[in-house]
Protein backbone atom coordinates (compact mmCIF):
# COMPACT_ATOMS: atom_id res chain seq x y z
CA UNK A 1 0.00 0.00 0.00
CA UNK A 2 3.13 2.68 -0.17
CA UNK A 3 2.20 4.25 -3.22
CA UNK A 4 -1.42 4.81 -1.93
CA UNK A 5 -2.19 8.22 -0.13
CA UNK A 6 -2.53 6.99 3.99
CA UNK A 7 -5.60 8.37 5.84
CA UNK A 8 -5.12 9.76 8.83
CA UNK A 9 -5.63 7.79 12.17
CA UNK A 10 -8.53 8.96 14.17
CA UNK A 11 -10.16 7.52 16.89
CA UNK A 12 -14.06 7.35 17.79
CA UNK A 13 -15.85 7.03 20.45
CA UNK A 14 -17.87 3.54 21.03
CA UNK A 15 -20.81 2.98 23.18
CA UNK A 16 -20.01 2.58 27.01
CA UNK A 17 -23.52 1.86 28.50
CA UNK A 18 -23.42 -1.35 30.46
CA UNK A 19 -24.85 -4.82 28.06
CA UNK A 20 -28.17 -5.53 29.47
CA UNK A 21 -28.10 -8.52 31.98
CA UNK A 22 -27.89 -11.97 30.83
CA UNK A 23 -27.25 -16.29 31.81
CA UNK A 24 -24.37 -17.43 32.19
CA UNK A 25 -23.93 -21.23 32.13
CA UNK A 26 -20.66 -23.04 33.59
CA UNK A 27 -19.76 -26.42 32.26
CA UNK A 28 -22.54 -28.99 33.84
CA UNK A 29 -20.84 -31.18 36.46
CA UNK A 30 -20.07 -34.84 36.16
CA UNK A 31 -23.44 -36.96 35.16
CA UNK A 32 -25.38 -38.46 38.02
CA UNK A 33 -25.08 -42.15 36.42
CA UNK A 34 -22.01 -44.07 35.41
CA UNK A 35 -24.16 -45.60 32.61
CA UNK A 36 -27.90 -44.52 30.76
CA UNK A 37 -29.35 -41.51 30.98
CA UNK A 38 -28.67 -39.28 34.31
CA UNK A 39 -28.61 -35.85 35.09
CA UNK A 40 -25.89 -33.16 35.04
CA UNK A 41 -26.38 -30.00 37.51
CA UNK A 42 -24.80 -26.80 35.68
CA UNK A 43 -24.24 -23.57 37.10
CA UNK A 44 -26.48 -20.92 36.30
CA UNK A 45 -25.48 -16.87 37.19
CA UNK A 46 -27.32 -13.81 36.12
CA UNK A 47 -24.18 -11.38 34.88
CA UNK A 48 -23.64 -8.26 32.75
CA UNK A 49 -20.83 -6.63 30.68
CA UNK A 50 -19.79 -3.46 32.33
CA UNK A 51 -16.47 -1.53 30.40
CA UNK A 52 -14.92 -4.99 29.30
CA UNK A 53 -15.63 -6.52 32.49
CA UNK A 54 -18.09 -9.49 33.88
CA UNK A 55 -20.26 -8.06 36.93
CA UNK A 56 -22.20 -11.05 38.73
CA UNK A 57 -25.91 -9.53 39.66
CA UNK A 58 -28.86 -10.86 41.15
CA UNK A 59 -30.96 -12.96 39.52
CA UNK A 60 -34.44 -10.88 39.22
CA UNK A 61 -32.43 -8.73 37.15
CA UNK A 62 -31.96 -11.52 34.57
CA UNK A 63 -35.47 -12.29 32.26
CA UNK A 64 -36.80 -15.16 34.08
CA UNK A 65 -38.39 -16.94 31.34
CA UNK A 66 -34.96 -17.14 30.19
CA UNK A 67 -33.41 -18.94 32.80
CA UNK A 68 -31.63 -22.61 31.72
CA UNK A 69 -32.09 -25.64 33.53
CA UNK A 70 -30.13 -25.89 36.34
CA UNK A 71 -30.10 -29.71 36.09
CA UNK A 72 -29.50 -31.21 32.44
CA UNK A 73 -30.49 -34.50 30.60
CA UNK A 74 -27.26 -36.80 30.06
CA UNK A 75 -25.80 -39.89 29.20
CA UNK A 76 -22.57 -41.28 29.04
CA UNK A 77 -22.61 -44.52 27.69
CA UNK A 78 -25.40 -47.12 26.59
CA UNK A 79 -25.56 -49.75 29.76
CA UNK A 80 -24.00 -52.84 29.29
CA UNK A 81 -26.60 -54.93 31.66
CA UNK A 82 -29.43 -57.14 30.86
CA UNK A 83 -31.82 -59.55 32.48
CA UNK A 84 -31.10 -62.95 32.30
CA UNK A 85 -33.28 -66.22 33.69
CA UNK A 86 -32.98 -69.73 35.18
CA UNK A 87 -34.94 -72.20 33.82
CA UNK A 88 -38.67 -72.80 34.41
CA UNK A 89 -39.47 -74.91 37.32
CA UNK A 90 -41.63 -78.45 36.78
CA UNK A 91 -45.73 -77.94 36.96
CA UNK A 92 -46.43 -77.16 40.52
CA UNK A 93 -49.69 -79.74 40.03
CA UNK A 94 -48.86 -83.24 38.79
CA UNK A 95 -52.49 -83.00 37.06
CA UNK A 96 -54.76 -80.23 35.97
CA UNK A 97 -53.61 -76.47 35.82
CA UNK A 98 -50.79 -75.18 37.67
CA UNK A 99 -48.03 -72.15 37.45
CA UNK A 100 -44.35 -72.48 36.74
CA UNK A 101 -41.97 -70.19 37.99
CA UNK A 102 -38.05 -69.19 37.60
CA UNK A 103 -35.57 -66.66 38.73
CA UNK A 104 -34.58 -63.71 37.38
CA UNK A 105 -31.36 -61.95 37.95
CA UNK A 106 -29.19 -58.92 36.15
CA UNK A 107 -26.01 -60.40 34.04
CA UNK A 108 -23.58 -58.09 32.56
CA UNK A 109 -22.89 -60.17 28.72
CA UNK A 110 -19.36 -59.00 28.60
CA UNK A 111 -18.00 -60.84 31.73
CA UNK A 112 -20.98 -63.25 31.86
CA UNK A 113 -21.34 -62.75 35.53
CA UNK A 114 -24.21 -61.30 38.06
CA UNK A 115 -24.52 -57.94 39.52
CA UNK A 116 -26.23 -56.36 41.60
CA UNK A 117 -30.41 -55.82 40.02
CA UNK A 118 -29.69 -52.15 40.29
CA UNK A 119 -27.85 -51.95 37.51
CA UNK A 120 -31.05 -53.50 35.96
CA UNK A 121 -34.08 -52.01 36.87
CA UNK A 122 -34.34 -49.62 33.87
CA UNK A 123 -34.62 -52.44 31.37
CA UNK A 124 -37.77 -54.27 30.87
CA UNK A 125 -37.78 -57.87 32.59
CA UNK A 126 -39.89 -60.63 31.20
CA UNK A 127 -42.38 -62.48 33.12
CA UNK A 128 -41.22 -65.18 35.98
CA UNK A 129 -44.94 -66.84 36.41
CA UNK A 130 -46.29 -68.72 33.75
CA UNK A 131 -49.65 -71.01 33.64
CA UNK A 132 -49.17 -74.56 32.78
CA UNK A 133 -51.59 -78.03 32.48
CA UNK A 134 -50.15 -81.44 33.73
CA UNK A 135 -53.18 -83.51 31.92
CA UNK A 136 -56.49 -83.74 33.13
CA UNK A 137 -56.64 -85.42 36.48
CA UNK A 138 -58.27 -88.93 37.13
CA UNK A 139 -61.45 -88.01 38.20
CA UNK A 140 -62.14 -85.62 35.35
CA UNK A 141 -65.01 -87.35 32.87
CA UNK A 142 -63.21 -87.94 29.48
CA UNK A 143 -63.97 -85.67 27.14
CA UNK A 144 -64.71 -82.54 29.08
CA UNK A 145 -61.89 -80.25 27.44
CA UNK A 146 -58.30 -80.98 25.74
CA UNK A 147 -55.12 -80.98 28.23
CA UNK A 148 -54.51 -77.13 29.00
CA UNK A 149 -58.11 -75.81 28.75
CA UNK A 150 -59.02 -73.12 30.72
CA UNK A 151 -55.53 -72.63 32.07
CA UNK A 152 -55.44 -69.76 34.92
CA UNK A 153 -54.51 -66.53 34.22
CA UNK A 154 -51.43 -65.49 36.97
CA UNK A 155 -51.80 -61.67 37.56
CA UNK A 156 -50.11 -59.64 40.57
CA UNK A 157 -52.78 -57.25 42.19
CA UNK A 158 -51.81 -54.46 43.19
CA UNK A 159 -53.84 -51.67 45.51
CA UNK A 160 -53.87 -47.95 44.90
CA UNK A 161 -54.17 -46.26 48.16
CA UNK A 162 -55.99 -42.69 46.43
CA UNK A 163 -56.80 -39.56 48.68
CA UNK A 164 -59.70 -39.50 46.24
CA UNK A 165 -62.15 -40.46 49.14
CA UNK A 166 -59.53 -39.76 51.45
CA UNK A 167 -60.34 -37.45 54.61
CA UNK A 168 -58.25 -34.40 54.10
CA UNK A 169 -55.24 -34.02 56.56
CA UNK A 170 -52.54 -31.79 56.65
CA UNK A 171 -49.11 -33.14 56.25
CA UNK A 172 -47.81 -32.81 59.73
CA UNK A 173 -50.32 -35.13 61.27
CA UNK A 174 -49.03 -37.75 59.04
CA UNK A 175 -44.51 -37.08 59.19
CA UNK A 176 -45.06 -40.32 61.58
CA UNK A 177 -47.86 -42.68 61.94
CA UNK A 178 -48.29 -45.44 64.40
CA UNK A 179 -46.60 -48.89 63.26
CA UNK A 180 -49.82 -50.72 61.46
CA UNK A 181 -48.47 -53.66 62.95
CA UNK A 182 -47.91 -54.71 66.40
CA UNK A 183 -45.01 -55.78 68.08
CA UNK A 184 -46.12 -59.30 68.70
CA UNK A 185 -47.20 -59.48 64.71
CA UNK A 186 -44.35 -58.41 63.52
CA UNK A 187 -42.76 -61.41 64.75
CA UNK A 188 -44.90 -63.96 63.90
CA UNK A 189 -44.40 -65.82 60.50
CA UNK A 190 -47.48 -65.68 58.53
CA UNK A 191 -48.35 -61.70 57.87
CA UNK A 192 -45.34 -59.81 57.77
CA UNK A 193 -45.06 -59.97 53.97
CA UNK A 194 -45.87 -56.42 52.79
CA UNK A 195 -46.06 -54.40 56.47
CA UNK A 196 -44.69 -50.94 56.96
CA UNK A 197 -42.45 -50.72 60.06
CA UNK A 198 -42.18 -47.56 61.88
CA UNK A 199 -41.17 -48.55 65.64
CA UNK A 200 -37.48 -47.66 66.42
CA UNK A 201 -36.65 -51.40 66.92
CA UNK A 202 -38.17 -54.52 66.87
CA UNK A 203 -37.56 -58.00 65.30
CA UNK A 204 -39.24 -59.47 61.86
CA UNK A 205 -39.50 -62.99 61.11
CA UNK A 206 -39.46 -64.06 57.37
CA UNK A 207 -39.52 -67.50 58.12
CA UNK A 208 -41.74 -69.80 56.46
CA UNK A 209 -43.71 -67.16 55.00
CA UNK A 210 -46.09 -68.56 51.96
CA UNK A 211 -45.06 -66.20 49.65
CA UNK A 212 -42.28 -66.81 47.50
CA UNK A 213 -41.18 -63.12 47.14
CA UNK A 214 -41.71 -61.35 50.57
CA UNK A 215 -41.06 -57.32 50.81
CA UNK A 216 -41.48 -55.28 54.63
CA UNK A 217 -40.44 -51.57 54.86
CA UNK A 218 -38.93 -50.21 58.17
CA UNK A 219 -39.40 -46.37 57.69
CA UNK A 220 -37.86 -43.65 60.86
CA UNK A 221 -38.37 -40.01 60.87
CA UNK A 222 -35.58 -38.03 58.97
CA UNK A 223 -32.30 -37.13 60.13
CA UNK A 224 -32.40 -40.95 61.34
CA UNK A 225 -31.09 -44.08 59.83
CA UNK A 226 -31.53 -47.52 60.21
CA UNK A 227 -29.40 -50.92 60.78
CA UNK A 228 -30.11 -54.06 60.52
CA UNK A 229 -28.80 -57.21 61.88
CA UNK A 230 -29.54 -60.80 60.84
CA UNK A 231 -30.30 -63.17 63.62
CA UNK A 232 -30.96 -66.25 61.41
CA UNK A 233 -30.86 -67.26 58.01
CA UNK A 234 -31.99 -70.72 56.61
CA UNK A 235 -31.73 -69.41 52.76
CA UNK A 236 -30.70 -71.89 50.15
CA UNK A 237 -28.01 -70.05 48.43
CA UNK A 238 -27.25 -73.04 46.14
CA UNK A 239 -30.87 -72.40 44.41
CA UNK A 240 -30.83 -69.03 44.42
CA UNK A 241 -32.77 -67.90 47.29
CA UNK A 242 -31.43 -64.39 48.95
CA UNK A 243 -32.37 -61.44 50.46
CA UNK A 244 -31.84 -57.53 49.00
CA UNK A 245 -31.40 -54.41 51.30
CA UNK A 246 -32.70 -50.88 49.42
CA UNK A 247 -32.35 -47.57 50.11
CA UNK A 248 -32.48 -44.46 48.76
CA UNK A 249 -28.63 -44.50 49.23
CA UNK A 250 -27.62 -48.07 49.13
CA UNK A 251 -28.51 -51.69 47.33
CA UNK A 252 -27.25 -55.08 48.67
CA UNK A 253 -27.94 -58.41 48.26
CA UNK A 254 -27.25 -61.25 50.35
CA UNK A 255 -27.40 -64.97 50.85
CA UNK A 256 -23.99 -66.69 52.51
CA UNK A 257 -22.82 -65.42 55.52
CA UNK A 258 -25.63 -63.60 56.54
CA UNK A 259 -26.06 -63.62 60.16
CA UNK A 260 -22.62 -62.23 60.20
CA UNK A 261 -23.67 -59.06 58.66
CA UNK A 262 -24.68 -55.68 59.59
CA UNK A 263 -26.48 -53.25 56.72
CA UNK A 264 -26.84 -49.92 57.48
CA UNK A 265 -29.68 -47.67 55.22
CA UNK A 266 -27.41 -44.39 55.68
CA UNK A 267 -31.10 -42.85 55.25
CA UNK A 268 -34.38 -43.05 57.33
CA UNK A 269 -36.00 -45.75 55.34
CA UNK A 270 -35.09 -49.24 53.87
CA UNK A 271 -37.01 -51.77 52.06
CA UNK A 272 -36.29 -55.48 52.42
CA UNK A 273 -37.40 -58.19 49.96
CA UNK A 274 -36.74 -61.78 50.13
CA UNK A 275 -36.73 -64.90 47.49
CA UNK A 276 -37.59 -68.24 48.64
CA UNK A 277 -38.19 -71.39 46.50
CA UNK A 278 -38.19 -73.80 49.30
CA UNK A 279 -41.14 -73.85 51.82
CA UNK A 280 -40.20 -73.22 55.38
CA UNK A 281 -36.95 -70.79 54.28
CA UNK A 282 -36.14 -67.35 55.27
CA UNK A 283 -34.33 -64.84 57.53
CA UNK A 284 -34.99 -63.52 61.18
CA UNK A 285 -34.46 -59.70 61.16
CA UNK A 286 -33.55 -57.46 63.93
CA UNK A 287 -33.70 -53.31 63.26
CA UNK A 288 -32.43 -50.79 65.53
CA UNK A 289 -32.38 -46.61 64.17
CA UNK A 290 -30.36 -43.80 65.75
CA UNK A 291 -28.91 -40.49 64.82
CA UNK A 292 -27.62 -40.73 61.19
CA UNK A 293 -24.27 -39.99 60.92
CA UNK A 294 -24.57 -37.61 57.90
CA UNK A 295 -27.04 -34.89 56.65
CA UNK A 296 -29.11 -36.66 53.73
CA UNK A 297 -31.44 -33.95 53.52
CA UNK A 298 -32.97 -30.13 53.20
CA UNK A 299 -34.47 -28.53 56.22
CA UNK A 300 -37.81 -28.07 54.12
CA UNK A 301 -37.96 -31.78 53.37
CA UNK A 302 -41.24 -33.53 54.38
CA UNK A 303 -41.31 -37.52 54.60
CA UNK A 304 -44.97 -38.79 55.09
CA UNK A 305 -45.56 -42.58 55.87
CA UNK A 306 -49.51 -42.08 56.22
CA UNK A 307 -51.88 -43.71 53.87
CA UNK A 308 -53.63 -40.75 52.80
CA UNK A 309 -53.51 -36.58 53.05
CA UNK A 310 -52.87 -33.19 52.12
CA UNK A 311 -49.61 -31.94 50.94
CA UNK A 312 -48.68 -28.72 50.92
CA UNK A 313 -45.08 -27.48 49.03
CA UNK A 314 -42.74 -26.54 51.09
CA UNK A 315 -40.84 -23.50 51.45
CA UNK A 316 -37.04 -22.68 52.16
CA UNK A 317 -36.89 -21.62 55.60
CA UNK A 318 -35.34 -17.91 56.62
CA UNK A 319 -31.73 -17.59 55.96
CA UNK A 320 -31.67 -20.87 53.46
CA UNK A 321 -30.55 -20.26 50.49
CA UNK A 322 -33.24 -20.05 47.45
CA UNK A 323 -31.57 -22.39 45.05
CA UNK A 324 -32.38 -25.24 48.00
CA UNK A 325 -35.10 -27.87 45.94
CA UNK A 326 -37.60 -28.56 48.78
CA UNK A 327 -38.52 -32.24 49.02
CA UNK A 328 -41.38 -34.36 50.04
CA UNK A 329 -40.76 -38.17 50.47
CA UNK A 330 -43.69 -40.81 50.21
CA UNK A 331 -43.29 -44.34 51.94
CA UNK A 332 -46.43 -46.86 52.15
CA UNK A 333 -46.46 -50.57 53.00
CA UNK A 334 -44.81 -52.66 50.08
CA UNK A 335 -48.17 -54.04 48.96
CA UNK A 336 -49.44 -50.57 48.60
CA UNK A 337 -48.78 -47.89 45.73
CA UNK A 338 -49.01 -44.15 45.86
CA UNK A 339 -51.34 -42.05 43.71
CA UNK A 340 -50.89 -38.19 44.03
CA UNK A 341 -53.78 -35.64 42.45
CA UNK A 342 -52.88 -31.84 42.19
CA UNK A 343 -55.57 -30.10 44.16
CA UNK A 344 -54.35 -26.85 43.27
CA UNK A 345 -51.69 -25.50 40.99
CA UNK A 346 -50.56 -22.14 40.50
CA UNK A 347 -46.59 -21.95 38.98
CA UNK A 348 -46.61 -18.53 38.02
CA UNK A 349 -47.80 -17.20 34.15
CA UNK A 350 -47.25 -18.56 30.48
CA UNK A 351 -43.91 -17.13 30.79
CA UNK A 352 -42.57 -18.57 33.68
CA UNK A 353 -43.53 -22.10 32.98
CA UNK A 354 -39.96 -23.41 30.79
CA UNK A 355 -37.45 -23.05 33.26
CA UNK A 356 -38.48 -21.62 36.54
CA UNK A 357 -41.13 -23.09 38.29
CA UNK A 358 -42.02 -26.63 38.19
CA UNK A 359 -43.47 -30.10 39.85
CA UNK A 360 -41.21 -32.80 39.69
CA UNK A 361 -42.50 -36.05 40.50
CA UNK A 362 -40.55 -39.27 40.65
CA UNK A 363 -41.39 -43.12 41.24
CA UNK A 364 -38.50 -44.73 42.79
CA UNK A 365 -38.86 -47.76 42.17
CA UNK A 366 -38.18 -47.03 38.39
CA UNK A 367 -36.47 -43.58 38.80
CA UNK A 368 -38.84 -42.15 36.19
CA UNK A 369 -39.81 -38.66 36.48
CA UNK A 370 -42.57 -36.49 35.62
CA UNK A 371 -42.40 -32.86 35.25
CA UNK A 372 -45.94 -30.30 35.86
CA UNK A 373 -45.61 -26.94 34.88
CA UNK A 374 -48.05 -23.78 35.18
CA UNK A 375 -51.59 -24.88 36.07
CA UNK A 376 -51.52 -27.95 34.99
CA UNK A 377 -53.58 -30.30 37.51
CA UNK A 378 -52.69 -33.98 37.02
CA UNK A 379 -52.97 -37.44 38.76
CA UNK A 380 -50.12 -39.64 39.40
CA UNK A 381 -49.49 -43.15 40.08
CA UNK A 382 -46.52 -44.73 41.24
CA UNK A 383 -45.42 -48.78 40.25
CA UNK A 384 -43.85 -49.31 43.39
CA UNK A 385 -44.39 -48.34 47.33
CA UNK A 386 -42.29 -45.45 47.31
CA UNK A 387 -42.58 -41.61 45.42
CA UNK A 388 -40.58 -38.14 45.83
CA UNK A 389 -41.84 -35.02 44.98
CA UNK A 390 -39.42 -32.08 44.10
CA UNK A 391 -40.83 -28.80 44.51
CA UNK A 392 -38.30 -26.25 42.19
CA UNK A 393 -38.42 -22.44 42.98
Amino acid sequence: CHPVPKPESRMEVCDLSPCPPRWKVTPAGPCSSSCGLGLAVQLVTCVQIHQGKEVLLEEHLCPVAEKPLTSVPCVIRTCSYEWSFSEWTECSTSCGNGIQTRQDFCLNPLTHKQVNPIFCRHFPKAIVVRGCSAGPCPEQVEGTGAPGAGLQAVTAATHLTTPATAKEVRHKDLDLAPSPVPQEQAKTSGGVCGKLFLNATGVINMLGVESSDCTVAIGRPLGEEITVSVLQSSLNCSAGEVVLFSGRMMWRTGCRKLPLSLINSRTNTLIVKQRVLLPGNGVILQYNSRTATKKYYQDCDKQLFGPQGEIVNPVPLPGQRQEVVCRTFITVAPRHRVAIRALYIDLGNESNQTHFNYILVRDVSTMKTMVFHGKQQFFWQSTGSQAEIEFHE
